[in-house]
C-alpha cells in the first residue's frame, strides 16, 4: 500500500510539472524566471500536500495548544538572536537593542523562552535576516525565484542564504542528532502554524502562484522599506472593485481601493503576539541545505 501511494504521488507530481513547464510560454514581465519558478512551485506545493501538512495536521491533533505555543515561542526566541544582529548591522540601534532585551527577559523570566513574556512587556517582535540587511543598504533584489523546498525568494535574498545558516545559532547545536532533532520540530511546528493560512490561500487564489509571489515580494519591501516602497510591476490587469459603498459603478471608499498591478496589499506587521516565526530561523545542521517556510 505504501509503494502504491508514493507511486501514484510521484505520478501526480509528475504531470503538474509537466503542467507547469507547458503553461508559460512568454514570461509576465519582472518575473523573467516564471516558466521555472511555477514549476518549482508546483514541485513544492506537491512535497507539501503528501508529507509536510498531513504530519503537521497529526502534530496539531496530538500536541496541545499551550505546548505548541511553547514550542513556537522558544524557537522564536533563538531566531532573535540573529535579527538583532541583522538590526544592529542595519545600524537600527533601537531595534537591535530591543530584540536583545527580548532575548534576556524571555530566557530569564520566560523559562528558557517558553513563554513571550517580552511582548507583555511591550518589547514588539522585529524580522531580520541578511537579505534585508542587504535591501537597506541598496542591494537590488534581482529577479524573483522559487527554490527547492525553500520556496519564494530573490536572487538577492538567496544569497543572503549563506549568512542566514551561519548566523542561525541551530547551526551549531551539537551533536548533530540533537541539531536534527530541533530542526524537525521547528519545521513541523511552523508549518502547523501555517495550516489556516494555506487553507485559506488554496480556497480564495485563483492562481495561487502570482498569490504568493506578490504577496512576498511586497512583504520584502515594506519590511525594508517600512511601508514607503512601490510593489513590483508584474504587467497585470489591477482586480475589480467589490466595495460595499453603494450600488454597481458608485465610487468605493479609499480604503477599499484595490491596489494597482492587481497585487495582494502588503501584509503589516502584527500589532499582538504571533504563533508565526520569521522564516531564517529555519536551519538545519551542517552538511544538508536549509529550509525556509514564509
Amino acid at each position: 500500500m505504501q509503494a502504491m501511494g508514493m507511486r501514484r504521488a510521484i505520478i501526480v507530481a509528475s504531470v503538474m510539472t509537466l503542467a507547469g513547464c507547458a503553461t508559460v510560454t512568454t514570461p509576465t514581465k519582472g518575473d523573467p524566471f516564471e516558466r521555472y519558478n511555477r514549476t518549482m512551485f508546483t514541485i513544492n506545493d506537491t512535497v507539501d500536500q503528501y508529507a509536510l501538512k498531513p504530519v503537521a495536521k497529526g502534530y496539531v491533533w496530538a500536541v496541545p495548544e499551550p505546548v505548541r505555543n511553547s514550542v513556537t515561542n522558544f524557537f522564536s526566541n533563538i531566531g532573535d538572536v540573529y535579527i538583532a544582529a541583522n538590526n544592529l548591522m542595519q545600524l537600527k540601534i533601537a531595534d537591535g537593542v530591543s530584540d536583545i532585551m527580548r532575548v534576556a527577559i524571555n530566557t530569564v523570566f520566560g523559562v528558557g523562552g517558553l513563554f513571550d513574556v517580552a511582548t507583555l512587556a511591550k518589547l514588539p517582535k522585529h524580522a531580520g535576516d541578511f537579505g534585508l540587511t542587504l535591501g537597506h543598504y541598496g542591494v537590488p533584489s534581482g529577479p524573483y525565484v522559487v527554490l527547492p523546498l525553500l520556496g519564494p525568494s530573490t536572487v538577492r535574498d538567496s544569497a543572503g542564504l549563506v549568512v542566514d545558516y551561519f548566523g542561525n545559532p541551530l547551526t551549531y547545536v551539537s551533536p548533530d542528532s540533537v541539531s536534527w532533532a530541533l530542526y524537525g520540530v521547528n519545521l513541523i511546528n511552523v508549518r502547523a502554524n501555517l495550516l489556516g493560512a494555506t487553507d485559506v490561500l488554496a480556497d480564495a487564489a485563483l492562481d495561487k502562484y502570482s498569490f504568493v509571489r506578490n504577496a512576498y515580494l511586497q512583504r520584502r519591501q515594506y519590511l525594508i522599506t517600512g511601508g514607503d516602497g512601490n510593489a513590483p510591476d508584474y504587467g497585470e490587469a489591477p482586480l475589480p472593485n467589490y466595495g460595499d459603498d453603494g450600488a454597481e459603478g458608485a465610487p468605493a471608499s479609499p480604503s477599499a481601493t484595490t491596489p494597482a498591478s492587481g497585487t495582494a496589499a502588503a501584509p503589516a506587521p502584527a500589532s499582538g503576539p504571533s504563533n508565526t516565526v520569521p522564516g531564517n530561523q529555519y536551519v538545519p545542521p551542517s552538511g544538508f541545505p536549509s529550509f525556509r517556510l514564509r
